[in-house]
């Protein structure tokens, strides 16, 4: 008989991607991507708008047929029956039959996987459960909230028990109350053992949601591991100095640049080994004639990684 751990390493995984490319004419979006998706893990992925994200997605999808590289979902290769049925997609874009109700919709998902008689009310039913959605099940679903859509959405991508989800900015657009109680379904599904792709442009939801985050900048994965991994590869043992300062000129943003610092909103970010160095930015800007109207000492977070490694915001 083999080993428990003879056995594991000859499971495949639920997701790898080995030396992804896709080009679209002159431009690489996705640029020698490789990448391995653990059981039970929940993986982010940040990166400014054109980084590549989107790309990637739709070629673990099948969408997107890649120009080099491979894509397999518990060794099936993207695009298979073997991939479509291991896997679930939550776009960014709602999909939904806006005329149908929720169980309609649901029933329809459920049949393009596949599901009929007692194992599709099964799923139907499980699926309005986990939504929250049990009492709006016969409810049209144009009429809807702009968070019950989402949470419909999510159940149509699940409806077919997938080993793998891809979801796609899952809480774009919906408010607070709901995007926590799509927190809550994202965390019962980690609790049962499904293994996540979690795109987003939230950090919060990234540091809540992920085991591990990697952030992609012009096609290519310029940082991966857990959050502690991705500060202490940064920064090591650095801390991070705010400062905002009176007028924000040319001359400033010069200046903040010479002293190796990144601008964030306005917001000047410098890395210092020691808290005592603050008097040495502070004494520097004042022999510049650079005035400062704000300056704080704080350990860097995940969004000081993106920013260190990408230089811009999220949004940009």
């Amino acid at each position: 008989m083999a080993s428990a751990s003879a056995a594991s390493t000859s499971t495949p995984l639920p997701l790898r991607v080995e030396g992804l490319v896709k080009r679209f004419g002159e431009l690489t979006a996705v640029d020698s991507i490789a990448l391995e998706l653990n059981r039970a893990e929940c993986l982010g992925l940040l990166g400014p708008n054109g980084a590549g994200k989107s790309t990637l997605i739709r070629s673990i999808v099948g969408r997107v047929v890649p120009d080099a590289g491979k894509v397999s979902v518990f060794g099936h290769p993207a695009g298979s029956i073997g991939a479509r049925m291991a896997l679930g997609w939550v776009p960014q874009d709602i999909a939904l039959y806006p005329r149908l109700t929720c169980r309609e919709n649901l029933e329809a998902f459920g049949q393009y996987h596949g599901l009929r008689s007692a194992a599709l009310r099964t799923a139907v039913a499980r699926c309005l459960d986990w939504a929250a959605l049990g009492d709006r099940a016969e409810d049209i679903v144009k009429n809807l909230s702009g968070g019950m859509k989402r949470r419909l959405n999510m159940a149509a991508g699940l409806i077919h028990q997938p080993g793998v989800m891809l979801m796609d900015e899952p809480t774009a657009g919906v408010d607070p109350q709901s995007r926590n109680r799509i927190f809550e379904m994202i965390e019962k599904l980690r609790g049962e053992g499904m293994s996540i792709i979690y795109t987003t442009h939230y950090m919060e939801e990234a540091e809540r949601l992920c085991d591990r985050v990697a952030i992609i900048d012009h096609g290519r994965i310029v940082a991966l591991g857990t959050k502690d991994e991705l500060v202490h590869n940064a920064f090591a043992s650095r801390s991070e100095v705010l400062a905002r300062f009176d007028s924000m000129d040319d001359g400033v943003g010069a200046w903040v640049e010479q002293r190796g610092g990144l601008f964030d909103n306005g917001l000047a970010r410098f890395s210092v080994e020691h808290a005592t160095d603050i008097a040495g930015l502070l004494d520097a800007a004042a022999k510049a004639g650079h005035e400062l109207a704000d300056v704080s000492l704080r350990k860097p977070n995940l969004e000081s990684v993106f920013l260190h490694w990408t230089g811009r915001e999220l949004r940009d």
